[in-house]
């Protein structure tokens, strides 16, 4: 077992097997890919590596993340004297845990109240949803959340979020027409009338390209600042595991619109090939607060670059 991949017994989480088991098969398809390249007694050699590389590059790891992880994997063989492709798992281990370790900040919603969180992105990646999960986690830490149906221009988000609400307990304010920005207004006001601990508010889908759209959410933000000075205090993009290199045009363009503080990756299942968090890590380095398994509402967790790495290299832990 690799030392950094030993369970913190000293740690106050407590030990999740299912959530564990459930990332564990959602990147089964590259793990399983890894344990047939690198097997016990197969020599190191320039094919390996260039295998070792197209295989990193289809799990959508990206080019220049690839090539860092391979040069630090070739450090390591070579100042550790490796020999055989099944040590290679070792230094890529500790190559990734260099690389992902830095995105793994949990979210903290101490220093407001309320605390207000935006959140974004593309149709169908799993933005009301995951508002959903995110209303249960805070939830569980003790937290009153509302939520805001700020995407105004699908029904079908409204009614979904409603349903969230009625899932949660949780007080979702709507209109049933009108501008996201004066939905959000309200709800924000609404929070600090009740005194609740988070805002969950939601924005309409939009490409990336759609310059106009944009320019309307960049509204939004600017309308909850005044309506709560220095809030949003999170602007969290969700994006779709299953998107792959999409999903880094996706983290410019929104990031470079709202100042995204936060990732949120969605769909971690097993047609997720996961490497995109890596990709991630070298060009846009943002935190990734959370990352989903599956359509249960307690399937949303804070990211743990350890538990990412065992379940994507098949170490157990």
């Amino acid at each position: 077992m690799l030392s950094f991949l030993k369970k913190d017994r000293t740690s106050s989480e407590p030990s999740d097997s299912g959530w564990a088991k459930r990332l564990r098969n959602g990147l089964a398809r590259t793990s399983g890919q890894l344990t047939a390249l690198l097997v016990p007694g197969a020599r190191i050699d320039e094919e390996l590596y260039e295998e070792l590389e197209t295989l990193l590059i289809t799990a959508d790891v990206g080019m220049e993340a690839t090539q860092t992880l391979l040069a630090d994997v070739r450090r390591q063989v070579k100042e550790q004297r490796m020999t055989e492709a099944s040590q290679l798992k070792e230094a890529l281990a500790h190559a990734l845990l260099k690389l992902l370790q830095p995105l793994a900040k949990p979210l903290d919603t101490t220093p407001h109240k309320p605390f207000v969180i935006m959140l974004c992105g593309v149709n169908g990646a799993g933005k009301t949803t995951s508002i959903g999960k995110l209303a249960k986690y805070f939830q569980n830490q003790g937290k009153s959340v509302l939520l805001a149906a700020g995407d105004t221009f699908r029904a079908a988000a409204r009614e979904q979020l409603m349903e969230w609400g009625k899932r949660n307990d949780v007080t979702v304010i709507a209109q049933q027409s009108g501008d996201a920005a004066a939905v959000i207004f309200d709800a924000v006001q609404a929070a600090q009338a009740r005194g609740i601990d988070v805002v969950l508010a939601d924005t309409a889908g939009r490409l990336a390209t759609q310059a106009h759209l944009m320019e309307e959410i960049k509204k939004v933000k600017r309308v909850i600042d005044k309506a709560l000075p220095g809030a949003p205090h999170e602007v969290l993009l969700v994006l779709d595991a299953n998107t792959g290199q999409n999903a880094l045009s996706q983290v410019k363009a929104f990031g470079d619109a709202l100042d995204v503080s936060g990732l949120v990756l969605t769909k971690l299942d097993g047609t997720a090939k996961g490497g995109v968090i890596a990709a991630i890590a070298r060009t846009h380095p943002i935190p990734v607060r959370f990352i989903g398994i599956g359509e249960g509402v307690d399937d949303l967790k804070p990211f743990n670059a350890e538990d990412f790495i065992a379940a994507l290299l098949d170490i157990e832990r």
